[in-house]
């Protein structure tokens, strides 16, 4: 029997080990035939010499993979057990989304938003659902970039609708695009990480790239272009089938949106919901649900999440055998 020991140093150890050491329980699931024990800041890998380079070579992909995104989730450490190092190689060249601004890199970071870009390789319009800091607008942007930058489409249009989120909109200072600039933000700041900045006012200035509130696209046919509804979770169902059915010939259609976020009034259902229902078997549209597990915001965003999470499901009435209603 051969033992290798690796120490770990420099790293968050129960980040990188995962919850109850989550990540090295499922290499050592993959490997029975060795034996993987972690202590403090060592891990001891003990059985046959051919596995153990095998897994040494997968653990050096998982500590690259935590230096890199600065998470590892039990996902990300199947991806790399699934695969041979090459072929991971191969694989991550190819996840590559878009070169952005000053040798930026942009590609997708969890198994998740990998979903996505495969989703909106296979089918014209996906729904791509998840709470805050998943990574869905920008990856929706980049796609978008993407597809521009390749000529696959002549033009990029996102929009979102108007909806004041706790505050109101009459009263924020200039005019209409003023007052629309904060809730548009976001996508701005995707863009700019993208497209460099004289070539992103030119494409503004020509309509190339269009950023316009959700009420400009009614009796427009949209074609030609990559189309994104922002904050969709905000439609009501009027303007989400009013939206829907813009489509024109080589359009390409992401809808983001995060069903727990939603601003309307009280008394008012969200289009999104209800688009979801309807739209659930039609083939050609694909749904991606994200979670806190893709949050890659600063970490505690993800405990906040799961936290909100736990607390709606504690809101939810039990019936009368104690576990909870689904209705």
């Amino acid at each position: 029997m051969v033992e290798k020991v690796i120490t770990l140093e420099n790293i968050p150890l129960a980040e990188f080990l995962g919850a109850a050491n989550a990540n090295i329980k499922q290499l050592s699931a993959a490997f029975p035939q060795s034996k993987i024990i972690s202590r403090g800041n060592e891990v001891r890998i003990q059985g046959g010499a051919p596995e153990i380079l095998r897994i040494n070579e997968v653990f050096n992909q998982l500590l690259a993979h935590f230096d890199q995104y600065g998470k590892l989730s039990p996902e990300n450490v199947k991806d790399y057990i699934d695969a041979d190092g090459a072929a991971m190689e191969e694989a991550n060249k190819d996840t590559v989304i878009v070169f952005g601004n000053k040798g930026l890199v942009i590609k997708p970071k969890s198994a998740n938003q990998r979903k996505l870009v495969t989703a909106m390789v296979k089918n014209d319009l996906v729904f791509a659902l998840g709470p805050a800091g998943t990574g869905k607008t920008y990856i929706a942007v980049a796609l978008a970039v993407r597809a521009l930058k390749n000529r696959e489409v002549k033009r990029i249009i996102i929009t979102r609708p108007a909806v004041e989120a706790g505050e109101n909109l009459g009263f924020l200072p200039g005019d209409l695009q003023e007052k629309l600039d904060p809730y548009l933000r976001p996508i701005y700041d995707a863009l700019q990480d993208m497209v460099p900045p004289e070539k992103l006012k030119y494409y503004q200035e020509t309509r190339v790239i269009e950023i316009a509130p959700l009420a400009y696209m009614r009796g427009r046919t949209l074609h030609d272009a990559f189309v994104i509804l922002d904050e969709a979770q905000n439609t009501t169902s009027e303007q989400i089938k009013m939206f829907l059915t813009r489509m024109g010939p080589n359009a390409k259609v992401m809808i983001t949106g995060d069903q727990t976020q939603v601003d309307l009034p009280v008394r008012q259902k969200s289009g999104l919901s209800e688009a979801l229902r309807i739209l659930k078997n039609v083939k050609g549209i694909g749904m991606v649900n994200l979670s806190g597990k893709d949050v890659i915001r600063h970490k505690l965003v993800k405990s906040i999440i799961e936290a909100y999470e736990r607390n709606e499901e504690d809101k939810r009435p039990k019936n009368e055998s104690g576990s909870r209603s689904n209705s």
